[in-house]
């Protein structure tokens, strides 16, 4: 199995390398090789995301990505900047389903946001629809208003076809968890959220085992802090999904703890924590590297039929937490602070 590594910028060579190590010790035949992306790309080629980069993308199995940006790259055109290679390797790859779990470790209830009775338990998966909506629909710009003064526009868009194969993956999403869908739109204001609930109404009718219900989406992001636990899969377009998914992160007490896919039709993915790149503790050896170990469990899982090897990581991880080892994000009192490396060493030696 081919896996291209794209550690990238700031604390991305670290958590990557602990990943690298946790797989080493499955005993699976992997293929890995690195290549340059974001910040690291530019320096390497002038570009986010050189076309060596890019050609090792498309060549692998599974692709495990670190982070990029970084103060140092602000001042480059838009074009050159390092988070264009996220979003190129999107649209290159065919890359529509995002996946972002959020699931609370019983050990770590006590770190989050909410009451620990509100959390305890807690296991959500939020489908976002990654290539279509409002953040690529044409046309947008800015330009001179009537008034004199200027405008923004930009362009709300979905087909059918998209709306319809986001919905297919949401619904055999739920089928392998608690068997619910809540698709979440603003079908009271929204003409694209109409028809995006008319065609999850009718995809559904082929999944009548999957339970379906709807939610406008301020009161999705309401009842995401008065009462997660009600939710299993929530699939939603591309901008309420972005939203609502970093809302769902500080559930679970640390975005140090919680990985994503990227999937294509065909269930080739790209994996990465939803944390960015953190440059003020890159080289301290202090980041929190389970988000990343547990985004290489999702690979295993969705892109390469390694069911039973993406349970012992994730066994792995609930074990050395049980242990009481935590990084400096997730410390309290009563458990043992420690680094980067050593959280690694921690994973690969439970399994």
């Amino acid at each position: 199995m081919k896996l291209a590594l794209l550690p990238g910028d700031g604390i991305g060579p670290e958590i990557v390398a602990q990943a690298r190590k946790v797989l080493q010790r499955l005993g699976l035949k992997l293929e890995m090789r690195e290549a340059a992306v974001g910040g690291a790309g530019y320096d390497a080629a002038e570009d986010p995301l050189p076309p060596a980069t890019l050609s090792l993308a498309k060549e692998a199995d599974a692709i495990l990505f670190g982070a990029v940006g970084g103060p140092r790259y602000d001042g480059l055109p838009r074009a050159k900047r390092p988070e264009q290679a996220l979003l190129r390797l999107r649209k290159e790859l065919g890359l529509f389903a995002n996946l972002r779990p959020a699931q609370v470790h019983p050990q770590l209830a006590a770190a989050s946001a909410l009451k620990a009775e509100l959390v305890a338990g807690l296991d959500i998966l939020i489908v976002r629809e990654l290539t279509g909506d409002i953040y690529f629909g044409e046309p947008r710009g800015i330009r001179a208003a009537g008034d004199g003064g200027r405008e923004g526009f930009d362009t709300m868009r979905y087909s059918e076809s998209e709306v319809r194969r986001i919905a297919k993956v949401a619904f055999e999403a739920a089928r392998k968890r608690r068997k619910r869908v809540c698709s979440v739109d603003k079908a009271n204001v929204l003409e694209t959220s109409q028809l995006w609930r008319e065609v999850v109404i009718e995809e559904s009718k082929s999944h009548a085992d999957i339970e379906l219900s709807h939610m406008y989406v301020d009161n999705c992001a309401m009842q995401l802090v008065r009462n997660p636990r009600q939710f299993d899969v929530i699939v939603t377009g591309n901008l309420f999904g972005d939203i609502l998914s970093d809302e769902a992160s500080m559930l679970t007490g640390s975005i140090g703890m919680l990985p994503s896919a990227a999937l294509d039709a065909s269930g080739k993915g790209l994996y990465e924590p939803i944390h960015g790149a953190a440059p003020d503790i890159a080289g301290k050896g202090v980041a929190n590297p389970l988000a990343t170990i547990l985004s290489a469990a999702m690979m295993l899982r969705y892109s390469l039929g390694q069911e039973q090897a993406a349970e012992r990581i994730e066994a792995a991880v609930k074990k050395v937490l049980g242990e009481g080892l935590r990084t400096a994000d997730i410390h309290t009192p009563g458990t043992r602070k420690v680094g980067t490396g050593e959280m690694g060493d921690a994973v690969a030696a439970a399994l």
